[in-house]
């Protein structure tokens, strides 16, 4: 293949519409934009959600609640999960999510105290409960908080 060969994928590009070009282009004239009134003006149209004066939807809607937009979502693990591992090996989220046991490490992990750990492993998470911290300090395991 030499650099003058090199062309664009079959359908990847579309040639641009050139409007008012011409009757004979089939968007002369007007331009597409049919005869007069508002959206036929340069600058004219209407802002988004606006239905000709009458209230919009989404202030005649009932607003409920609060969203904390600044409000940080863990990661839960349990401590029984974590029995998968070998003993002595050291647990943090690459691992977790390498291993299949999470998909998303979110803005964080927490390891909740569900169930027994029966194996002694270093933990690296972002949080613990005070159950699992116990758990896995009485399975012979350390607990580092990320």
């Amino acid at each position: 293949m030499k650099l003058h060969e090199l062309a664009p994928a079959e359908g990847s590009r579309k040639t641009r519409n050139r409007v008012g070009r011409g009757l004979g282009s089939g968007n002369g004239k007007t331009s597409g934009r049919g005869m007069k009134g508002q959206k036929s003006r340069s600058g004219g149209g209407v802002r988004t959600g606006f239905e000709g004066g009458q209230m919009p939807l989404y202030r005649r809607l009932p607003k409920r609640g609060f969203k904390n937009v600044w409000a940080k979502t863990y990661a839960e693990v349990n401590v029984e999960t974590l029995n998968r591992f070998e003993e002595g090996a050291t647990i943090d989220p690459v691992v977790l999510v390498e291993s299949g046991i999470l998909k998303n490490v979110e803005d964080g992990i927490r390891i909740l105290g569900g169930g027994e750990l029966t194996k002694r492993l270093t933990v690296r998470a972002n949080g613990f409960t005070k159950s699992a911290e116990e758990k896995i300090t009485a399975a012979g395991g350390k607990v580092e908080v990320i």
